[in-house]
């Protein structure tokens, strides 16, 4: 069996839905319900890439708290292996606060934590070597991996001859671009949302974006575009997906669900275009359930989505 590694963060969710009102200071405002889920790009690739049949390793740091407990334990429930999950004393795991409106849309709150403190050398390289793909999830909520650090590990993926892909989040320090700059040369597989690729790429058509960031080195992009769909191209195939006409009920994860179906039909042999309807029909499954991982149960429910919606993913 071919192998993923998901390097980045790990989160906890405090998912509440559905938000229709923020209550004004010192007020509160009803909802119908307040649940804890498994959260952060790596994990959630992970979590759904498992689920799909394949095999994979997390790599990242929970704090030393019931939070980080909680992360660990649920990791080890959906099978991965997390023996490179590093604990870090004196800091709390990560955490955020996920909005969801009635719309499926959401809001964050986020406490970076302990993913504050992953570094480079944290990583054993030599381990990496077991694997095919190397997925580096929410670069811009990483402090100790950006800019000469980011480069390094990426130099270093390549060095063992592995594919290697990046997967950004929202920017809030409005650094963007040049956090990432100096490896996107090195990175095989780009992923970024629509609202990133903007801030990243200054451009505001998404082919224009997406030549943006081949011109950068990159050598093949995939935009999430939420529910408008999404789009590959590597600068001389690309294709643009629509998305799926399903009731959303929670946005979380989508887009790492759609990074998870994109990298496990690469690990399938699958070729750039079947791989992005592959990672469509997974992000637009995934947002049927409450939680970033809860809507994808196994790859033979998916196979079954997909013909509902008369889509060929085999």
């Amino acid at each position: 069996m071919r192998k993923l590694a998901c390097l980045g963060i790990l989160v906890g969710d405090f998912v509440v839905r559905p938000v229709k009102k923020i209550p004004e200071r010192g007020k509160l405002e009803l909802v119908e319900t307040c649940e804890l889920h498994i959260g952060g790009c790596a994990s959630n690739t992970a979590v759904v890439a498992r689920k799909l049949g394949t095999e994979v390793s997390v790599i990242g740091k929970i704090g030393n708290d019931a939070l980080g407990e909680f992360v660990l334990s649920a990791l080890k429930k959906e099978g991965l292996d997390v023996s490179m999950v590093r604990i870090e004393k004196g800091i709390t795991t990560s955490g955020t606060a996920v909005l969801v409106f009635p719309d499926g849309e959401r809001s964050f709150l986020h406490s970076i934590g302990a993913n504050s403190k992953f570094s480079v050398e944290d990583i054993d390289f030599e381990y990496l070597k077991n694997f095919d793909i190397v997925h580096v999830a929410g670069i811009f909520l990483m402090p100790g991996l950006e800019g000469k650090k980011l480069q390094t590990l990426a130099i270093k993926v390549k060095q063992i001859n592995k594919i290697l892909s990046f997967d950004t989040a929202w920017d809030s320090t409005g650094r963007w671009l040049p956090v990432i700059e100096d490896s996107l040369a090195y990175v095989d597989y780009f992923f970024t949302s629509l609202e990133e690729a903007k801030m990243l790429s200054g451009k505001s058509d998404y082919i224009e974006m997406a030549k943006f960031f081949l011109e950068k080195g990159v050598k093949n992009v995939c935009l999430k575009m939420g529910p408008d769909g999404s789009y590959v191209t590597d600068g001389k195939v690309s294709n643009y997906y629509p998305a799926l006409k399903v009731c959303a009920v929670d946005s979380t994860g989508a887009g790492d669900a759609y990074v998870a179906g994109f990298l496990t039909g690469i690990l399938k042999g699958y070729d750039l275009l079947k791989a992005g309807l592959l990672a469509n029909t997974v992000g637009a499954m995934s947002v049927t359930a409450v939680g970033a991982t809860s809507g994808i149960v196994d790859w033979d429910s998916l196979v079954s989505f997909a013909k509902k919606h008369n889509v060929e993913i085999l």
